[in-house]
């Protein structure tokens, strides 16, 4: 009795050499879409070499695929980490930017500038720079009391 024979005699075995035959063919996917992806992301090749690379790995999978590894695989990384590097910068500006994280310094000198182009009246200007003020943490606005007449109010 050969051993393919006698593999399928044992359903347990059959059900792990499925499973091992699934995994192959999910590597292999993921293999093709991640040099797709690396093929296009690609900025030193150019329409033609990128265009050759797809028809090499589409119609001779497993020597293309192998090829491009070989060829192109040191670089392959470089260019991940240079994409995941712009992400970052651009989400780290998004954030910064929908966050709001200004200064009350920042946010002053704005309220004042749109005060002295005329964009704001006076009264608006002193009433955006008192919940600015409230908001962020800076210290609350004195009252427009004297010294005095606080001590004469405590008497």
């Amino acid at each position: 009795m050969t051993l393919a024979a006698s593999s399928y005699s044992y359903p347990l075995l059959a059900v792990f050499w499925t499973i091992l035959e699934i995994f192959v063919f999910v590597i292999w996917i993921w293999l093709l879409i991640w040099i797709f992806s690396d093929i296009f992301r690609s900025r030193d090749l150019s329409g033609w070499a990128k265009a050759l690379w797809v028809i090499f790995v589409l119609f001779i999978p497993v020597i293309g695929i192998l090829t491009y590894l070989i060829v192109r695989g040191g670089s392959m990384h470089d260019r991940a980490v240079q994409q995941a590097q712009a992400q970052e910068k651009e989400f780290r500006a998004y954030v910064q930017d929908a966050g709001g994280s200004q200064s009350t310094a920042d946010q002053l000198t704005k309220l004042a500038g749109l005060r002295d182009q005329g964009v704001i009246t006076g009264a608006e200007f002193e009433q955006q720079k008192a919940k600015i003020l409230a908001a962020g943490g800076g210290y609350p606005l004195p009252e427009p009391t004297s010294e005095r007449a606080a001590q004469d109010a405590v008497r």
